[in-house]
C-alpha cells in the first residue's frame, strides 16, 4: 500500500556533546511505515517523499516498491505474532 505524507518532523534540539559551532541538524523523513491495530488485524502502510519518489526512475520506483511491500509483510506479520502473544484470546463461556 502505497501513501504519501508531506509532513517531515521539526528538527530535533542539539545534544550536550554537539553544542558546537555547526549549523543546525534538520531531520528529514523519506521513509516511513505506519503500523495499525484494528483489534485481532493489523494493518501495515509505507510512504515516501513525494520529492523523492519524483526523483527515482521507474525501475527504481518498482524496486523500492516491491521491498517495501516485502518490509510491511515482514513487520505486520511480526506485529500481530507479538500481539497474539500478549493478548491470547480468552475462551468462550456457554
Amino acid at each position: 500500500m502505497t501513501r504519501s505524507t508531506n509532513s517531515p518532523e521539526p528538527p530535533s534540539p542539539p545534544s550536550p556533546d554537539n553544542r558546537r559551532s555547526d549549523p543546525p541538524a534538520h531531520d528529514l523523513e523519506l521513509l516511513h511505515v505506519q503500523v495499525h491495530r484494528h483489534g485481532t488485524n493489523v494493518d501495515v502502510r509505507w510512504s515516501i517523499h513525494p520529492q523523492l519518489k519524483h526523483e527515482l526512475l521507474p525501475n527504481e520506483w518498482t524496486e523500492v516498491s516491491q521491498l517495501m511491500t516485502k518490509v510491511t509483510e515482514i513487520v505486520g506479520h511480526r506485529f500481530s505474532q507479538i500481539l497474539s502473544q500478549a493478548e491470547p484470546s480468552t475462551p468462550q463461556q456457554a
